[in-house]
């Protein structure tokens, strides 16, 4: 099976990717519904908004944080001061659960897949999709990232709060054992990431220093009305952009505050699609919507005096005006020892029948 993500990002389309994560315990208690439920409820939103795949975290509490774990957070907006704490109150689904929203994903046509945070996930999610994530959180993990990576899949790598060398030695930890697509997203571990912090000139350095791998994006902060920071990091290569999804940006606690909601990401998309537009192929040639204006806006070579049948063509002879459909300035020194075979009026545009062929 192939990832839907890779395929996209391989044709040099820009990919957004919904980082649902576990917000959808949230979503569940708005709407009062279940977890399962407000979880495809997120799913279909993002499909509707035009997002390409969608992202959970696969955890338990026990295996991620030992039980006096610091927080990392805003604590206005998240005010459990432990890690441990905070995520048993979201790590209630298992493989079940992940195996029944894979299969909602592939009915709904957007890919599915999981972070995992241990290596019991990373086995059983194995099956339920097409590419493995990385989080900074794990970039010096070496052992994990090897065994994900013996999995022989694509593999998407966030580097938040990580220097060159351990993102050296976790790019050749996953190449002793895969060469399948990797993307290298640059990732600020700040939650939100003010917009003077998203250092958003790291893609670039990413990009000249492993030139082999995809670009990516995965975005923190709040999102503006604008959304220059994710349009930016698009302009300098990142192809890929995940962002944490919510229905409801007000909503207190773990990952909404900082969240796109569809009508940020359908946003988003039209933005880069408009960019696309603007900037074009980059090739450089002659488009046909300038060809009027090229050819009346360049110069010719123009007679700068009367010229009689039988004078051979000197330089005082000639000058350059517009338009540009005769001979063409660059091409001067050919007609110069040139003989005219016919009068030639002062101020005409010269072309090449007027001289006699050179052999």
């Amino acid at each position: 099976m192939c990832s839907l993500i890779i395929e996209r990002v391989l044709r040099g389309d820009f990919t957004l990717i919904a980082e649902i994560g576990v917000n959808y315990y949230d979503i569940a208690h708005l709407f009062k519904i279940t977890p399962m439920e407000a979880a495809k409820k997120m799913i279909d939103e993002a499909v509707n908004s035009g997002i390409h795949a969608v992202k959970f975290q696969t955890y338990k509490a026990g295996t991620l944080a030992v039980r006096n774990s610091p927080s990392y957070w805003d604590l206005s907006e998240e005010p459990t001061n432990s890690q441990y704490e905070l995520f048993k109150k979201f790590d209630a689904f298992g493989e079940k659960e992940y195996t029944e929203l894979s299969r909602y994903c592939a009915e709904k046509g957007i890919e599915f897949f999981s972070t995992a945070f241990d290596f019991n996930s990373a086995d059983y999610l194995n099956k339920l999709m097409n590419v493995y994530k990385i989080s900074s959180s794990d970039l010096n993990n070496l052992p994990f990232i090897k065994h994900q990576a013996k999995k022989d899949k694509p593999i998407l790598m966030s580097t938040g709060a990580s220097s060159a060398e351990e993102i050296d030695s976790a790019v050749s930890e996953i190449r002793k054992a895969n060469n399948k697509p990797l993307v290298i997203m640059h990732c600020v571990l700040e939650y939100p990431t003010p917009q003077e912090h998203a250092n958003l000139m790291k893609i670039a350095s990413i990009k000249s220093r492993y030139p082999d791998v995809i670009i990516g994006y995965s975005d923190h902060t709040v999102p503006s009305d604008t959304k220059e920071i994710i349009t930016t990091a698009y302009l300098l290569g990142a192809v890929v952009v995940e962002k944490h999804f919510t229905l409801d940006k007000t909503l207190k606690g773990n990952d909404h505050y900082h969240a796109m909601n569809p009508a940020d990401a359908k946003d988003i998309i039209e933005r880069i699609k408009r960019l696309n537009i603007i900037c074009g192929d980059g090739n450089l040639t002659v488009s046909e919507t300038e060809s009027p204006a090229r050819q009346n806006a360049r110069r010719s070579v123009i007679s700068a005096r009367a010229i009689k049948k039988g004078e051979t063509i000197t330089t005082e002879m000639l000058t350059y005006k517009r338009p540009g459909n005769g001979i063409s300035p660059s091409d001067f020194n050919k007609l110069l020892g040139l003989k005219a075979v016919t009068d030639i009026s002062e101020d005409t545009i010269l072309q090449w029948d007027m001289f006699e062929k050179r052999f």
